[in-house]
């Protein structure tokens, strides 16, 4: 991959990517994720990354492979100063000491994954957003985005502000029409729900270089939404073997299109995430 990159378009001042993992050699990971470590994918790295893109800030979201050890998070986020922001993983059981020290330590939301790996779940949604409520703390929630009508009243309980990643992660990519990216745009109607535009690699059918099944979906809520909308790179793509990783720059192209003019554009990279994570 080249460490430069000519864009045919210019970000602007502030662009934030906000979804990204960061991993530190000398974090050992839990035993059972170990195979999930990507040894390549430090800090320094990730910075890079960051440099040929032309992006200024990050949202930093702990990986599965840690669990609820966010010390690689902390340590991450350290350097980037005021540029970052952290998702962290937290249970309801979490101590408030915990949590001050997280916030001192740049995070501002907690991370549901209702996958495989994943360490805190749906089930425990509500109880952790009663726990970060008084930090002015976001969750983000990442599932099978075709159990939208299972999680919705889950959803609707959330106070304060609360993200559904990867545009849903619908696992076979739905039509703007279907009932449950309605029951999406109708969650995002409520005024606390965000849609993150990222990853759309992972469950479109279509594929590169347009993944127009996803796109149709991403087009829809930007339309919908702008001032709903964020956007993440996803990277390191730990979904993928290494060699089979999309380009980030060539991803960028391709949400780049999804939004229709500057305006939009300066929403949803710069104004949303700085509105949501405190930039």
């Amino acid at each position: 991959m080249p460490d430069s990159y000519s864009q045919t378009h210019s970000l602007p001042a502030g662009s934030t990517d906000c979804h990204a993992h960061v991993f530190a050699p000398a974090v050992p990971p839990a035993a059972s994720m170990g195979a999930l470590m990507a040894a390549a994918a430090d800090l320094s790295a990730y910075r890079r990354m960051q440099r040929r893109l032309g992006l200024e800030r990050a949202v930093l979201v702990q990986p599965n492979a840690y669990r609820a050890d966010n010390s690689c998070l902390l340590q991450a986020l350290e350097p980037l100063g005021s540029q970052a922001r952290g998702v962290a993983v937290v249970g309801p059981g979490v101590s408030d000491a915990e949590l001050v020290r997280l916030h001192k330590g740049g995070v501002r939301a907690a991370r549901i994954m209702q996958f495989p790996g994943g360490a805190v779940g749906m089930q425990e949604l509500l109880a952790v957003n009663a726990r970060i409520r008084a930090l002015g703390w976001s969750c983000i929630v990442q599932f099978e985005g075709r159990e939208m009508a299972l999680w919705r009243r889950t959803l609707e309980r959330v106070q304060g502000d609360y993200v559904i990643d990867h545009l849903g992660k619908f696992g076979q990519p739905l039509t703007p029409d279907c009932a449950a990216f309605r029951a999406l745009l109708g969650l995002v109607d409520r005024g606390n729900c965000y849609v993150k535009i990222a990853a759309c690699y992972e469950t479109s059918l279509a594929g590169y270089p347009d993944y127009q099944d996803v796109a149709a979906l991403a087009r829809a809520l930007i339309a919908h939404a702008p001032q709903r909308i964020i956007w993440g790179t996803n990277w390191p793509h730990l979904s993928r073997p290494r060699d089979e990783a999309p380009d980030d720059a060539e991803l960028l192209d391709t949400v780049w299109r999804w939004m229709p003019d500057a305006q939009i554009r300066q929403q949803i990279l710069v104004d949303n995430p700085a509105r949501l994570y405190g930039f």
